[in-house]
């Protein structure tokens, strides 16, 4: 049987990120966002992992460091786990593209998973990605745990693909910094749950059935 945890990353920094939309942007962790890692690799200490994949994303990989560290293990970067392209709205405040282009903003806020961004990806592209990433972790480790660490809109690809869920649904998966979404499959068939679990913070570590 294989578990995946599927983990978003902690908080980017505050001045590089609010109001501007980052998916392929590299950003860091900010301390409150560095530290939220530390107290998420602490939770899931107990926890025997076989991998720890991660986006190669630079606030993803520094938030799987300090949990494959605690593991003995060295992050493995996939770029099939990195959040979606948004091409050359990539780094523009929100404002600043409602502005200039109107039609793209409101297709976009009112039906964002058919979107095709210029330059970039849709979200059809991020969902077959992410899910032939998964395919490949289970194939890599078919009786263990596996961490990822990746992004909210990869990790919602992933929970609505096992779910079923259409993709405009997505959105109602709530997805916070550093919380946690367990996999699990019996033969080919995905149990979800629990979903978006926050184990920083102080918040109780997460039970899993062993």
């Amino acid at each position: 049987m294989t578990r995946l945890l599927l983990i978003r990353h902690a908080r980017p920094q505050d001045e590089a990120a609010r109001g501007r939309c980052y998916g392929r942007l590299d950003l860091d962790l900010g301390a409150d966002g560095r530290r939220a890692a530390q107290e998420l690799a602490q939770s899931l200490e107990q926890i025997e992992l076989a991998a720890v994949h991660s986006s190669p994303r630079r606030r993803a990989l520094q938030t799987a460091g300090p949990l494959a560290a605690l593991h003995g293990l060295e992050p493995i970067p996939d770029e099939r786990l990195a959040e979606l392209d948004f091409g050359d709205l990539e780094g523009r405040t929100y404002d600043e593209i409602a502005a200039t282009q109107p039609d793209l903003y409101h297709a976009w806020m009112e039906t964002p998973t058919e979107v095709e961004f210029p330059n970039g990806e849709s979200y059809a592209t991020l969902r077959r990605r992410a899910l032939e990433a998964v395919a490949s972790i289970r194939e890599a480790a078919p009786a263990g745990t596996a961490a990822i660490v990746t992004h909210g809109g990869v990790v919602r690809a992933i929970l609505a693909d096992c779910l079923g869920m259409p993709d405009e649904a997505i959105f109602r998966l709530r997805q916070d910094y550093c919380a946690v979404s367990v996999l699990e499959w019996i033969e080919d068939v995905p149990l979800v749950g629990p979903v978006n679990a926050r184990v920083g913070d102080g918040a109780p570590a997460l039970s899993m059935r062993d």
